[in-house]
């Protein structure tokens, strides 16, 4: 089964709800706000992904903490990832032993159909 994590009102977490109900992929849904994500899964992802790829750099969170002036370490953005789990770029998705972070339609046709 296809795990999402991600938050409800994410309009690209709502993009891969919508891909996945409408090719009637069974998913799960984690979010984030009820329920956070463990620093050892983050760390589980960052063995998957590139860290640019899952610190999202450009949300409301990232601007509102002022972690731009911050200039972090990848450690730190770690640290960050654990503490305020909406800096993840939204949303990552688990399936088969894949990783993939954040809404694009032609990889998840390639991917689930």
């Amino acid at each position: 089964m296809v795990q999402i994590y991600g938050i409800k009102n994410c309009d690209s977490v709502k993009k891969a709800i919508k891909f996945f109900k409408e090719h009637n992929v069974a998913f799960m849904l984690h979010d984030f706000k009820t329920e956070p994500v463990s620093c050892q899964k983050i760390e589980t992802w960052l063995k998957s992904t590139d860290m640019k790829i899952l610190f999202n750099a450009r949300s409301t969170t990232y601007r509102t903490l002022k972690l731009k002036e911050k200039n972090l370490s990848v450690t730190a953005q770690t640290e960050w990832l654990c503490k305020e789990n909406l800096l993840i770029k939204r949303p990552v998705v688990e399936f088969d032993n894949q990783l993939i972070v954040g809404f694009k339609e032609d990889i998840y046709k390639g991917t689930f159909l």
